[in-house]
C-alpha cells in the first residue's frame, strides 16, 4: 500500500511528498483536491510556500485508517481534532524524513459538497493531481480571510483563464457565512 518509490530527497520538496501522498489517497478511493499555494500555481499563479495542503472528500474517521497507511510506507504522521468551533473537524498532518509536510484536512464547514465534482486534473510528475475548481478555491480563500488569503482569492480571479461562474462563486462563498461573503464582493469590486 505504499507509493512506488518515495520521490523526496531533501527538504523544500513537499510537492513531490504531495505525489506520494496522492498515491495512497488513489489506492484508497478516497477524494481531495488541493487548496493551498499548490492550487493557486494551477490557477495562474505561482507563489512559494513549504506545505501542500489538500482537502479530502472522506469522513474524519477514514483518517485513522489513513494514518496506519501512511505510517506503514514511512512516513511520520499527526491526527489532529477541532473542537465543536473549528472549522476542520480533524486534519492529518503526514511528514517525511526531511520535514517536507503535507496537511489533509479532513473536511472543511461551508464547503458545498459539489465541490469535489468541479476540481481540474493537472499533471505532475506523471500522476495526475486534482485541484480545488477556481470558484471554490476563491470561496474558501474570502473564508479564511487573513491578508495573504485574500490576496491569493485575488491573484486567482485575476490570473483566470477562461470564463468564471459569479453566480456559482457567490453562492458557494454564502455556504462559509456573511463574513466570507463580504469578502467576496471587496474582491469583486476591485
Amino acid at each position: 500500500m505504499c507509493p512506488k518509490s518515495m520521490r523526496t530527497q531533501r527538504a523544500g520538496q513537499s510537492a513531490l511528498l504531495f505525489v506520494d501522498v496522492v498515491e495512497i489517497l488513489q489506492q484508497e478511493n478516497i477524494g481531495y483536491a488541493s487548496i493551498g499555494a499548490f492550487a493557486l500555481s494551477a490557477h495562474g499563479v505561482v507563489r512559494g510556500s513549504t506545505e501542500v495542503h489538500a482537502l479530502l472528500f472522506t469522513t474524519p474517521e477514514r483518517l485513522t485508517r489513513l494514518r496506519t497507511l501512511f505510517d506503514r510506507a514511512g512516513l511520520r504522521t499527526e491526527l489532529r481534532r477541532g473542537d465543536a468551533d473549528d472549522p476542520i473537524p480533524a486534519m492529518l498532518v503526514v511528514h517525511d524524513g526531511y520535514n517536507n509536510r503535507v496537511d489533509l484536512l479532513g473536511g472543511l464547514r461551508g464547503m458545498d459538497p459539489a465541490a469535489s465534482s468541479r476540481t481540474v486534473n493537472v499533471a505532475f510528475m506523471d500522476v495526475d493531481l486534482r485541484i480545488i475548481g477556481r470558484e471554490d478555491f476563491i470561496a474558501m480563500k474570502c473564508f479564511a480571510g487573513d491578508p495573504q488569503d485574500i490576496l491569493d482569492a485575488q491573484s486567482a480571479l485575476d490570473s483566470a483563464q477562461g470564463p468564471l461562474d459569479v453566480d456559482l462563486l457567490r453562492a458557494v462563498t454564502r455556504r462559509f457565512g456573511r463574513d466570507a461573503a463580504d469578502k467576496l464582493e471587496q474582491v469583486l469590486a476591485r
